[in-house]
């Protein structure tokens, strides 16, 4: 299986100098709120849920008029209980209840200690199945330079944290919208699961090609060392 995985090369560095007509964007909550992705659309495997994610945005509403919003351009699929990498390899715990949700919930877990991840629940109840965001590209409300590429950057820079942890994403303040084109999309196998085995090998994490804000792991920690 290891021999299919590709490593995500960034493309060339974009033009960042200065621009008089350079404008903020500009973004119309009436029109991602009417746009976002119904429950429904979570309601298949995290798999097929995890590569259409790429190219979708992500809003958090901070305010009557405020909102961060980023574009996801990588993802990894975790499928439930028989998926020795996935949370809910431990069954039903205080921990996974989110995860063992209804589809089209977050799903958000600390991790070292520090850092807040979230996810996005799918297929159906009892399944376990969920979505990790690991990058995103700031698109509104958010400093064009900040990075979103990792999942502790990308929670934090979108201030979701745990407290949202269970909440629907069908309705503000949190939410995701379709994407308006689709990127071409790498995948590889997960990262940081090593203690997973073979599970650690599936081709289940997946990125926009184009985009520089990507991660980029070492190749020990893509799969099994």
């Amino acid at each position: 299986m290891r021999e299919v995985i590709r490593a995500h090369t960034p493309p060339p560095a974009p033009d960042r100098s200065p621009s008089p007509t350079a404008a903020a964007p500009r973004i119309v909550l009436s029109a991602l709120r009417a746009a976002q992705l119904s429950q429904a659309w979570y309601g298949r495997d995290a798999l097929i849920v995890a590569r259409a994610l790429i190219g979708c945005l992500v809003v958090h509403e901070r305010g009557r008029d405020e909102a961060r919003v980023a574009r996801i351009v990588e993802t990894e699929a975790y499928r439930g209980p028989k998926d020795r990498a996935s949370h809910a390899r431990a069954g039903l715990t205080a921990r996974t209840r989110s995860l063992f949700g209804e589809p089209g919930h977050a799903y958000v877990f600390l991790v070292y200690g520090m850092h807040d991840c979230f996810n996005v629940t799918c297929r159906r109840e009892g399944a376990g199945h969920a979505v990790l965001v690991r990058a995103a590209e700031a698109v509104a409300g958010l400093d064009p330079e900040q990075s979103l590429r990792g999942p502790g950057r990308f929670a934090r820079a979108m201030g979701i944290t745990r407290a949202l942890d269970g909440y629907g994403l069908t309705e503000p303040p949190l939410y995701v919208c379709p994407r308006v084109s689709r990127p071409r999309i790498g995948v590889s196998a997960r990262v940081g699961v090593g203690y997973a085995g073979e599970w650690a090998d599936a081709p289940w994490r997946f990125f926009d090609l184009g985009s520089r804000e990507v991660s980029r792991p070492p190749k020990s920690a893509i799969g099994r060392p």
